[in-house]
Parts: structure tokens; sequence; C-alpha cells
């Protein structure tokens, strides 16, 4: 936001500069008024672009930020259900989440432990996918 009131800073700035320096030529003052037209429009769509501009970007880096925190939150819950499981907590698990893609690696007793760990990390709320990588021991 702070960017944005800074470039309409800038483009009201550079409206007067401009709006001046053209007061300052001869000639009849219909002349002077259109250049302070043109350029005040011209000066206007360009703000209106980079403002644009930032916004979007504004909301790239939050989307990009949102997805970060919801898959450490995934991780932690997946990791917590693992661990609450009496056969599970004792193993090597390890938990890994991007864009709601849970994999899990390490190392387990027995394929049914393996299915198991499978199971609660899938039930987790926000997980779109569980790629089980544990092996058997």
């Amino acid at each position: 936001m702070k960017a944005s009131e800074n470039l309409k800073l800038i483009g009201v700035s550079l409206l007067v500069i401009v709006g001046l320096t053209a007061c300052d030529k001869p000639g009849p003052a219909e002349t002077a008024g259109k250049k302070i037209d043109q350029t005040a429009d011209a000066a206007g769509r360009k703000i209106g672009e980079v403002t644009e501009k930032v916004g979007e970007k504004l909301d790239e880096q939050g989307t990009k930020a949102g997805v970060a925190i919801d898959d450490a939150e995934i991780t932690t819950k997946v990791k917590a259900a693992i661990f609450a499981e009496s056969g599970l907590k004792t193993l090597q698990i390890s938990v890994d989440t991007i864009k709601g893609v849970v994999t899990l690696s390490g190392s387990v007793d027995s394929l049914s432990k393996s299915h198991r760990a499978k199971e609660l990390a899938s039930a987790v709320a926000g997980v779109n996918k569980v790629e089980n990588r544990l092996v058997l021991k």
C-alpha cells in the first residue's frame, strides 16, 4: 500500500512540474492547457499501470506466504498424528510438505506401519496427496 501511495505522489509531482513547464512556454493559454491535460492523462495511465503491477506482485507474494504457512501447518499436524500413534512414535519418519503434497520418508518395522503412517497423513486437512517413501528395515 505504501508503494502505491508513493507512486501516486510521484505522479502528481510530475504533473505539477510538467504543468509549470508548459505554462512558461510562450503561446496561447489553450495550448498550454491542452498539453497539461495530455500530460495528466498520460501520467494517470502510467500511475494506474504501475499501481496495478505493484498490487499483482503483492498478491503473488501473499499467496506464496499463505502456501508456505499452510504447508508448515500440515507438516506439523502430520507429525503430531504419527507421534500420537503408539506403534509409530518411536520410528524414524520424516515428513515434508510442498503445496499440500506430503512426503513420508524414513524406515518402519512393517508394511502395516507404513500403510498406517500414510493413512494418518492422508486424514490431515489440507493434504492433497501422500507420497509414501518409507522403507522396511
